[in-house]
């Protein structure tokens, strides 16, 4: 399978923490910068149809035991404004659904470009 290359924005435009919406092919992807690591994800939750790429990033709660609780991969996980539901910006995966995954695309910088791979 072939990819495109599409320049999403200069990188000075993401700076870590922000995030851009892009139309690619008539496909929204929400092109995120966590803490200089960029991620693609398609703008679409597979539970109700939200606009995924809106919802906010939050850390991965673990916990080990009763009353205890750890945050783990800051800004790694994207939660759905509509509903709620969590997905690991890394791989798509819902985090209450092993089953259920958002299409995530490869996105990198290059020189002074993020550069999204479709």
């Amino acid at each position: 399978m072939q990819t495109t290359r599409f320049v999403v924005a200069p990188a000075a435009d993401l700076p870590p923490g922000a995030r851009k919406v892009v139309t690619v092919n008539g496909h929204e992807i929400g092109v995120f910068n966590v803490e200089g690591t960029f991620y693609a994800i398609l703008n679409y939750c597979p539970h109700r149809a939200g606009p995924l790429c809106a919802g906010r990033t939050r850390p991965l709660v673990t916990s080990s035991g009763v009353y205890q609780r750890e945050y783990e991969r800051e800004g790694q996980i994207l939660k759905c404004p509509w509903h709620q539901w969590e997905f690991d910006l890394a791989t798509g995966h819902a985090l209450y659904d092993e089953k259920l995954r958002v299409r995530t695309y490869r996105v990198a910088q290059e020189g002074e470009e993020v550069v999204l791979f479709v």
